[in-house]
């Protein structure tokens, strides 16, 4: 990663994590707040970083996973450079988020 792009992330990443409030017990609506929380980062690490990069089937994958309730097969493979970058952000800014590495939609299957 480009020290501007780790930089912008550090700054996306803390930025994310100062907006989750710290709760002790979980809700009953986890799912749906988690899925709130991953489409708030996605949203805006979209805004902050732009489009530059990413193909039409990560974005589509993305969106249907935020559409399903973030509940549909975690099957987003991010290909270039520029989406492995957006991965790693939202990854980061996922667990920021308190979300688990099994909750991120991202990987890519052997044939």
């Amino acid at each position: 990663m480009t020290s501007a792009f780790a930089s912008l992330a550090l700054g996306t990443l803390l930025a994310l994590s100062a907006t989750v409030p710290l709760h002790a017990q979980v809700p009953e609506n986890w799912p749906q707040v988690k899925c709130e929380r991953w489409r708030s980062a996605y949203d805006e690490a979209l805004k902050r970083f732009g489009r530059k990069g990413l193909g039409q089937e990560f974005i589509a994958g993305n969106d249907a996973f935020i559409a399903s309730g973030c509940q549909s097969p975690l099957d987003v493979c991010p290909r270039s450079a520029e989406e492995l970058n957006f991965a790693n952000v939202m990854v980061m800014a996922g667990m920021n988020a308190r979300l688990s590495s099994t909750f991120m939609p991202y990987a890519c299957r052997k044939s």
